[in-house]
């Protein structure tokens, strides 16, 4: 079985849709399709969501309209027949009725989560009546009545297996299976979600399920590239990663796949293939076990990073000293990408500002604290780089004169880290880009 799963700009108009309509039923075997929402429409329930919550029903009201419309336009281009535009018109009027019964009454967190379902819930009846116009039979395969999360917000991996096995195997003659991706019901049944991006998550999920012969992940992109198109030039994309590989690199702000989507898979060893819904045919890259060793595959960058240095001549070899410092980041939910230590100071980062100002009050029991803002992580990704002789020499020659903050070398075999200011990212990228893919040396990735 295959699981193939479309992003929101993948089915984001009629045409697309229609392109995917094609990709599924050309696909050979048995698959379940896992959809976002359409383009867009995310980001808009989460304003309407907003406007709400803020009590401005007015402003709500307009924004229900305009997405309404949307969906009015998308529907009429996408079906062919009377028939089936009536049907398109009758499950926008359903899903749009239950959005403004949501936005009369009291609106919470609850309402909120089931406002934001909607999206996939719409999109999946879409492709499915699409299939149907088709005559191609498939079968809808609510991911409500199987994923779920605990009271963590985890996965409940072995109860979404059972429910999903049972599910398929009642449904063994068909085909083709579509599911909702990003939604989910919570430890006490409501309708929750995977978070932002979690749609990636759903299909891994469901792979790791029904032990799939791969996942797959189709965007618009081809592949995961060595490098953020968006900010450097002459990036290409990586023809094999190892699930390792592509965790560093997902984790660290590779924006075409979600972080948490390798884990269900790399538990089950099922190969992950990313692949572009604007060329079939380009090779993509393929997430595995196995991979060339030694060579360095992609760099990434992840912002919005807060830098915390603790100067404490007086604790810090002190026994249990880092334990303390841990344990308040600990207490107030917050997670450590780098750490550095001195004889005199020691250096973290985190990428969550939710709790900064109690963090900050708690060390300065510790000693002096400095805190910089607007830092970046840059991650250098590669299957046992850090063991690689001459590969520092390698990053600090193509960085020249540009200031690094915090290296990490060694917490990973397969990912080296440094911490820069923002303001030098792109030119940092680019001088990466040139120095360890584009020059004529042993570690390139290619």
């Amino acid at each position: 079985m295959l699981v193939l799963k479309f992003g929101g700009t993948s089915i984001g108009a009629p045409e697309r849709m229609k392109r995917v309509a094609d990709l599924v039923v050309t696909a050979k075997g048995r698959k379940i399709i896992v959809l976002s929402a359409l383009s867009g429409t995310t980001n808009a329930l989460v304003e309407i969501s907003n406007a709400l919550k803020g009590s401005n029903s007015d402003h709500a009201i307009d924004l229900i309209n305009s997405l309404e419309g949307f969906y009015n336009e998308f529907s009429k281009k996408l079906f062919k027949t009377t028939t089936y535009h009536s049907l398109g018109e009758e499950i926008i009027s359903r899903h749009f009725g239950l959005i403004r019964l949501l936005a009369a009454g009291k609106f919470d967190d609850r309402t909120g989560r089931e406002l934001l379902a909607q999206g996939e819930l719409i999109s999946t009846e879409f492709f499915h009546a699409l299939l149907n116009e088709r005559a191609v039979e498939s079968r809808m395969l609510p991911a409500l009545h199987f994923m779920s999360i605990d009271e963590n917000h985890e996965p409940e991996l072995d109860k979404i297996t059972e429910r999903l096995l049972l599910l398929t195997k009642s449904l063994e003659r068909h085909e083709i299976l579509i599911t909702q991706g990003y939604i989910c019901r919570n430890h006490i049944n409501e309708i929750d979600n995977l978070k932002r991006g979690g749609s990636d998550y759903t299909a891994s999920l469901i792979g790791a399920a029904v032990k799939a012969d791969e996942i797959q992940i189709w965007t618009d992109i081809d592949g995961m590239h060595n490098n953020d198109p968006r900010i450097v030039e002459n990036t290409f994309p990586i023809a094999a990663l190892t699930f390792d590989e592509a965790s560093e690199l997902a984790y660290f702000g590779a924006k075409i796949l979600h972080p948490s989507t390798i884990v269900p898979a790399q538990k089950f060893s099922i190969p992950v293939r990313l692949k572009n819904t604007m060329d079939e045919n380009a090779p993509g890259t393929i997430i595995s076990d196995s991979s060339e060793p030694g060579k360095i595959k992609a760099i990434a960058a992840k912002d919005e990073i807060i830098a915390i240095k603790i100067k404490s001549s007086r604790m810090l070899l002190a026994y249990g000293f880092l334990r303390k410092v841990f344990e308040v980041f600990e207490k107030y939910h917050t997670s450590i990408d780098m750490i550095s230590t001195s004889e005199v100071a020691v250096s973290i980062t985190i990428d969550d500002d939710h709790a900064i100002n109690e963090i900050n009050e708690e060390l300065m029991k510790f000693g002096t604290i400095e805190v910089d803002y607007n830092q970046t992580i840059i991650c250098i990704a590669g299957n046992r780089i850090a063991e690689k002789d001459g590969v520092l020499k390698l990053i600090f020659n193509s960085l020249g004169t540009i200031p690094i903050r915090m290296v990490s070398v060694g917490g990973s075999r397969n990912n080296i880290s440094l911490l820069i200011e923002t303001i030098h990212k792109k030119k940092a990228l680019n001088l990466l880009n040139e120095g360890l893919f584009e020059a004529n040396v042993k570690l390139v990735a290619h």
